[in-house]
C-alpha cells in the first residue's frame, strides 16, 4: 500500500539496467573532467572556476533574491486566476533576454563582412517579447471569455434540471 515503485521496477533486469546507467554516466562525466584537465593551460581552468564561483554567487544573492520579491509583490497584484500565466510569460521572457546577451550588442560584427551577425535582433528580441505577452493576454481573455459563456451552465444535471425548472417557472409567472 504504501510502495512507491512498481513490480516491475524493482527485479534484477532493472538493477542492472540502472548500474550500467549510473556507470556510463561516471565513465562520460570522468571523460569530460579529464578533457577539460588535459586540454586547457592553467589560467584558463581558473578562469573557469572564476565563472563558476561567479555563477553561483549571482545565483544566491542576486537572482534569486529578485525572484522571491517578484514574486511576494506578483502575489499581491495578480488574481490568482492569471498567475500562472504570468509566470510562464515572465519566465519566456527571461529565457528570451538571457538568449539576446551574447548577440545583443553584437559582438565580432566587422564593416569588412556584413554576413557575421546580420540581423536585427533588438527588433527580434522586440517582437518576440510582445508576442509572448499578447500570448499571455490571449490565453487569459480567452479563458475569460470561456467562463463566462459557460456561466450559468452546470455540469451537474441535477443542478442543470433545477435550473431550468426555475426559467420554466419564471417564464410561466411572466404570462
Amino acid at each position: 500500500a504504501d510502495q512507491v515503485a512498481l513490480a516491475h521496477r524493482s527485479g534484477a533486469v532493472m538493477i542492472v539496467v540502472r548500474g550500467v546507467l549510473i556507470a556510463a554516466g561516471l565513465a562520460l562525466g570522468g571523460y569530460g573532467v579529464l578533457l577539460l584537465l588535459t586540454d586547457n593551460p592553467w589560467p584558463v581552468l581558473m578562469n573557469i572556476g572564476i565563472w563558476a564561483a561567479v555563477g553561483v554567487i549571482l545565483h544566491d544573492f542576486v537572482f534569486a533574491p529578485a525572484c522571491v520579491a517578484i514574486g511576494l509583490v506578483g502575489s499581491r497584484l495578480i488574481p490568482q486566476a492569471w498567475r500562472a500565466t504570468f509566470a510562464v510569460a515572465a519566465l519566456l521572457s527571461v529565457v528570451v533576454m538571457v538568449l539576446a546577451i551574447p548577440v545583443y550588442d553584437r559582438p565580432g560584427a566587422r564593416p569588412d563582412n556584413p554576413t557575421v551577425l546580420d540581423h536585427d535582433y533588438h527588433r527580434g528580441v522586440e517582437v518576440l517579447l510582445i508576442l509572448i505577452w499578447a500570448g499571455a493576454v490571449t490565453y487569459i481573455t480567452a479563458g475569460h471569455l470561456i467562463a463566462r459563456r459557460r456561466r450559468g451552465r452546470s455540469a451537474n444535471p441535477v443542478d442543470r434540471q433545477a435550473q431550468l425548472a426555475r426559467r420554466a417557472a419564471g417564464q410561466a409567472d411572466s404570462q
